[in-house]
């Protein structure tokens, strides 16, 4: 996740990243409206307060005329309430726009990464990606909103104040402007390191996020083998390590604002003591004097805040940089820019021609090769072999999660790689080994086979699975929760949902793996005539270690490095006395053996 994008490196020197914002930003332009509005008579406001205290000193006090003074004072509150009014406009608006425009990025985000191929998340953590869409979104949220809002109000205000500071006094103002490049080039530089130390704080917490995450997800194992202690050890040793980068940070921010505010006021201090000389000169009023401080305060005040806010931009920066580098993100896997149409009747036939592939995660390892054999539709296939031959590998192929690296993949006449990979996996339904069950009620996991089917249909696929009986007894039947992962049903009950979804998704080619692994002989049983009223009429490839879930295939290939040795029905293959009549041997004696042992 590191180094998906190349030249992060250039990109941590600025707030460039920012600049993906502007997108977002102009999708919302009547609330940026009212901001910048709010913004500007915020400021006006602001900025004509000491042309007020001028002329109260200058002319209220020498005259002694308490009407004056009064009608001063009445207007003062008269531009306090237009000062609150405008700074709780500003306030709705910007704040508004951060959540918005956040939750836009979160949607964008999370959708862009639905749709990356599964090469990604060989080597990507779910929980750096979580990270990212949490964190990193926040840090966002905050820079559009407050960080923003005060940055572009102290802009204004500076810049305001320092024009009234040259109408006031051009040779005061040009001490102070002959000082800002003294303040503001430490600036940038100690802006630098800022940015730097916010991306590392950032990075390391994501990592520790991650790594709690995955702990979490398998609080199970860990607990099982007693091993909280070590867990724990290292997620504080993450912790700890987000914590010194985050320290860090804040120590280079603290510094920056330290600078900053001490040569402001500094400078603030010397103009005073020149100005003060020509009061006594009489060169210039007292009024004029304050009048001018007041400016000076209000610049020095602005780009001080702008020191902090520098730091906090400088993190949102990191996190758009961050959340930059998985939109920027390609999928391997993508649709042509003229997809091949697959034909309007689906017969489910599927060809392998001398396809090879490695997974990206291990270049040097074939997966596959040279690997050849063809699937007519409504035929039943089983893939066979010792684990790591590949059978896996061919579902991966078939769902066009890889694309092969030579050869070529069939379906129903068209290359894979020239149609929609959206088509192809709209007509496969799947039973994985390793059931995904969502935290969610039964009825929509069952659910999740075909979007938008009918609660009877869904109900019909329970049934046709044996997934009825056991989801009638839950407390709220097909409503019932089942936990995060399925963690309230047995392994048996969770292949029978995943059953049951793919019974829903009546899609044209089925892909077993091992779908009645988990299941008890009764249940298996039963199960088994339920998927083969299912495979009736459409192409199924089944994925088996336990051979006798095969014995009925119209053919048997035998898996082993990665192509196939052996080819035929359970009856010839055995008598060749290959690979595949070891496996047989070696399961059926051994579970008779088992079921002799039980018996005596």
């Amino acid at each position: 996740m590191a180094d998906i994008s190349g030249d992060a490196d250039e990109r941590r020197r600025s707030l460039k990243p920012l600049r993906r914002l502007f997108p977002y930003l102009t999708r919302y332009r009547k609330l940026v409206i009212g901001a910048v509005i709010s913004l500007a008579v915020a400021a006006a406001t602001t900025l004509a307060l000491p042309l007020a205290v001028r002329r109260m000193i200058d002319h209220g006090f020498s005259a002694s005329d308490s009407s004056f003074i009064a009608e001063y004072f009445g207007m003062l509150v008269v531009m306090a309430a237009v000062l609150a009014a405008a700074s709780a406009c500003r306030y709705y608006f910007v704040i508004t726009l951060g959540e918005r425009v956040v939750a836009d990025i979160r949607s964008d985000v999370f959708s862009h990464v639905t749709t990356l191929s599964p090469s990604f998340f060989d080597t990507a953590q779910s929980g750096e990606i979580v990270s990212r869409l949490a964190a990193d979104t926040t840090q966002i949220k905050s820079a559009v909103g407050a960080t923003a809002s005060v940055a572009l109000r102290n802009v204004i205000l500076g810049l305001g104040a320092v024009a009234m500071m040259v109408f006031t006094s051009p040779k005061l103002s040009g001490l102070v402007i002959a000082a800002i490049p003294v303040i503001v080039l430490p600036l940038v530089a100690f802006g630098r390191s800022v940015r730097r130390k916010s991306r590392l704080a950032q990075d390391t917490l994501a990592n520790a996020t991650a790594y709690a995450s995955e702990q979490i997800g398998a609080v199970r194992t860990l607990q099982a083998f007693t091993n909280e202690r070590l867990v724990t050890g290292r997620f504080s040793s993450a912790v700890e390590a987000a914590f010194d980068a985050a320290r860090a940070s804040i120590f280079a921010r603290s510094f920056l604002t330290f600078f900053a505010i001490f040569m402001i006021f500094s400078s603030v201090v010397a103009v005073l003591w020149f100005g003060s000389r020509d009061v006594l000169d009489g060169t210039l009023s007292p009024g004029t004097l304050g009048q001018f401080l007041l400016y000076s305060v209000f610049a020095a005040g602005a780009l001080g805040a702008l020191s902090e806010v520098w730091g906090e931009l400088a993190q949102a920066a990191g996190a758009a940089e961050r959340l930059t580098e998985i939109l920027a993100e390609k999928p391997a896997i993508q649709a042509p820019a003229d997809p091949r149409p697959l034909p309007a009747k689906a017969g489910g036939a599927i060809t392998f021609d001398d396809v090879s592939f490695s997974y990206p995660a291990r270049p040097d390892r074939a997966a596959v090769h040279g690997l050849s054999f063809q699937v007519k539709p409504g035929e039943t296939v089983a893939i066979v072999g010792p684990s790591g031959a590949g059978k896996s590998t061919v579902f991966s192929l078939i769902l066009r999660f890889y694309d092969p690296e030579t050869g070529r993949i069939v379906i129903d006449g068209v290359d894979v790689r020239e149609a929609d990979p959206i088509a192809i996996r709209q007509r496969i339904a799947i039973v994985p080994q390793d059931v995904t069950i969502f935290a969610a009620s039964a009825r929509d996991n069952i659910g999740f086979g075909r979007p938008g089917a009918s609660e009877a249909e869904i109900e019909a696929a329970a049934k046709d699975a044996l997934a009825d009986e056991f989801i009638l007894k839950l407390e709220k039947g097909y409503d019932s929760q089942v936990g995060e992962r399925g963690v309230t049903l047995s392994g048996g009950q969770r292949q029978r949902v995943a059953i049951a979804r793919a019974i829903l998704r009546d899609a044209p080619i089925l892909l077993l793996d091992e779908a009645t692994s988990a299941l008890d002989a009764e249940s298996e049983t039963l199960v088994q005539m339920a998927l083969e009223r299912l495979m009736q009429g459409r192409t199924t490839i089944v994925i088996a270690h336990r051979l006798a879930t095969v014995l009925k295939a119209d053919r048997i290939l035998v898996m082993d490095g990665g192509s196939i040795v052996e080819e035929g029905t359970h009856k010839s293959l055995v008598a060749k006395g290959g690979i595949y009549a070891r496996l047989a041997k070696l399961q059926f004696e051994t579970g008779a053996s088992a079921f002799r042992g039980a018996a005596e």
